[in-house]
């Protein structure tokens, strides 16, 4: 739904913060509005997060699918910028297969499930990235339809060898398949992959629509991994986290992002993490911080407003509890 509402800090309207000192502050559109705007791009380096009062909107029973296959990733783009200028769909994202395969995913709310229909599970046995090949509608509860990526952390399970068989899905998948048990895991073997310096790249990053397929082309002669996660995201505000300059050069409301998940980074005379920040900030794009970050500290900041953020630092953290933005995500060690 982001390609009409944004993300999910354009429909909150008040959070509850607590500061480094123990200060309980409520933070709104009109109260304490610096503060309200800044939480979203401060990933949780300005206080802690109590309370939430956000936007809903009134949901059905079902969602139904219908997966649209272009054979090109322009086309498809265009399809998703025509609905996006229709803004007549519910649901909204795509997943490029290849690149000459590209999937749109439209979700409609539904009532009912007609009798000739079928609702799928995803939650176990069935994946649901490669129903998209095969299918061209499917329904599936409203729930296990905000969870359909949910079971293969979208398709990082099949980093596992043999968890896409539904023999080792049926031995090991309690134990080891979604999001939840994938950090569990993560906890447990920290001590060890805390010496991998080449870590496989999960990351998002955000592409200005009029800089799309320029960053494509690149990706397709630099990276070429697929699939593709693509998600439509109307940036519904202007948002103060990001540097004024910076913001200048973006010059688009609409963007798209790109998902790259489980692209092994193994090659000694590349860091893809480095690449794809390099690709993105040279196309005005944002790349998420919650992944490996490789930005040195001049051009982090060049994207990342810092009088913004070290004006209200001073008033929730002066004493840096909760750590510099930089400091907090830069990687900080040589890639061997």
């Amino acid at each position: 739904m982001s390609y009409k509402y944004g993300g999910f800090h354009d429909s909150c309207l008040e959070y509850e913060l607590i500061t480094a000192q123990g200060e309980v502050i409520r933070c709104s559109l009109n109260e304490n509005a610096d503060i309200f705007h800044m939480v979203h791009g401060s990933y949780g380096t300005l206080g802690i997060i109590s309370k939430v009062k956000f936007r809903l909107i009134e949901a059905k029973p079902y969602v139904r699918m219908d997966y649209i296959v272009y054979p090109s990733f322009e086309t498809l783009a265009n399809a998703m910028r025509e609905h996006y200028r229709k803004k007549d769909l519910d649901f909204m994202d795509a997943i490029v297969h290849a690149p000459d395969k590209a999937v749109l995913c439209i979700g409609t709310f539904v009532d009912s499930v007609p009798p000739d229909g079928e609702v799928s599970d995803y939650t176990f046995l069935n994946i649901f990235y490669k129903s998209t090949l095969r299918k061209k509608q499917d329904y599936l509860k409203t729930t296990d339809y905000l969870f359909r990526y949910d079971t293969e952390c979208h398709w990082l399970s099949r980093t596992i060898p043999g968890m896409e068989t539904k023999l080792l899905r049926l031995l090991l998948g309690k134990f080891l398949l979604s999001s939840t048990n994938l950090l569990t895991w993560s906890k447990r073997l920290a001590p060890i992959l805390k010496y991998d310096k080449r870590p496989d790249v999960v990351v998002d990053v955000f592409i200005p629509s009029n800089q799309l397929e320029r960053f494509y082309e690149l990706y397709l002669e630099k990276i070429r991994y697929f699939p593709l996660w693509v998600v439509p995201y109307k940036r519904v505000q202007r948002y103060p986290w990001i540097n004024d300059d910076f913001e200048k050069r973006i010059g688009d409301e609409l963007f798209f992002d790109l998902a790259v998940y489980g692209l092994r980074n193994r090659k000694k005379e590349i860091n893809y993490y480095k690449l794809l920040e390099e690709m993105v900030y040279d196309s005005n794009g944002i790349k998420t911080l919650i992944s490996h970050n490789f930005y040195d500290r001049e051009t982090f900041w060049k994207i990342y407003n810092r009088s913004n953020w070290e004006k209200v630092k001073k008033r929730t953290d002066p004493g840096n509890l909760f750590r510099d933005l930089y400091d907090k995500f830069h990687f900080g060690r040589t890639m061997a």
